[in-house]
């Protein structure tokens, strides 16, 4: 299958977003949206948690001196 101009091939890097614990079970290692529900993860950023999906944000707490 051909693809378009522009458009490029996205791997999936699923071992960022789990992890085994010892005891064998799965651990999601980001925060789920609570708009969209289990599945979408937030993205990290320097200041905020964003959805990719939605739109929704969470801004991260900052240290003022």
């Amino acid at each position: 299958m051909k693809r378009a101009r522009g458009e490029r091939e996205v791997s999936v890097a699923i071992h960022k977003y789990y992890s085994v614990t010892e005891e064998g079970t799965l651990k999601r290692e980001r925060q789920t949206c609570p708009r969209c529900g289990t599945g979408v993860f937030l993205a990290n950023h320097k200041n905020r948690h964003s959805c990719g999906k939605c739109g929704y944000a969470e801004f991260k707490k900052t240290k003022k001196e």
